[in-house]
């Protein structure tokens, strides 16, 4: 019982410190985005660093729904105390994107059940689910591409992302110029993929920052590796 009050107490007090570092115009931002809160990512990594490790803590957190407190929850928690259905719910209930995108980046690529999910996820008929599926299986072909089936991954992406929905399109893409970065024998069918759909080819691209349009993406990453 002293457990649970102090995990109450816990709950309450990083709720209303949340609260405080509440700011409309970072939330204003965000929302362009797709993410509804307003907290400061910055603040909220020293939070973090403050409440260290805390796994039950982290768990009431997620459970309260609200967005700053399930990123607050991904930083704090250990990532392999979760089970495989656990993980499967929470991606179902991460419905904005910075919560999908450190669930997966923070948690799931950090969990002994990554693969299992990564290959439940990436056909599933929520193109929110898919999209994690896809993200896992670039992080496969950047680092532990060995089993993987890269052609028959450019044959699901040829066929597939033109019409896919926006953030599984979005993941779709980032595999397609992983595979042209990575693996040479089959960058220029990459390429060729990514001029034929020209998925991402008017992106508004920041002066100094790489465009998501695969063929530029691929063809500057792999300039930077032959400077190097």
């Amino acid at each position: 019982m002293a457990e649970t009050t102090l995990t109450e107490t816990a709950v309450a007090e990083v709720t209303a410190e949340l609260a405080e570092l509440e700011d409309p115009r970072i939330r204003e931002v965000n929302e362009r985005h797709g993410d509804d809160h307003g907290v400061n990512l910055g603040k909220l990594r020293a939070l973090a660093k403050r409440l260290k490790t805390q796994q039950e803590l982290a768990c009431r957190l997620w459970e309260a729904g609200d967005t700053s407190a399930r990123l607050l929850a991904l930083l704090i928690c250990r990532p392999k105390a979760f089970g495989r259905d656990e993980l499967d719910v929470m991606m179902r209930e991460a419905r904005t994107p910075k919560v999908q995108d450190w669930l997966v980046n923070y948690v799931v690529k950090k969990n002994p059940h990554s693969e299992e999910l990564r290959l439940a996820w990436s056909d599933d008929p929520d193109p929110a689910v898919a999209s994690a599926g896809w993200a896992l299986t670039t992080e496969r072909v950047a680092r532990k591409p060995e089993g993987l089936d890269l052609t028959g991954l450019l044959d699901v992406i040829e066929a597939e992302m033109k019409d896919a929905p926006d953030r599984l399109q979005w993941a779709m893409n980032h595999c397609l110029a992983q595979i042209g970065i990575e693996h040479p024998e089959h960058r220029t069918r990459a390429i060729g993929i990514g001029e034929r759909l020209e998925v991402l080819k008017d992106y508004p691209t920041s002066p100094g920052c790489t465009s998501p349009f695969a063929p530029t993406w691929i063809t500057e990453m792999v300039r930077r590796e032959h400077e190097k």
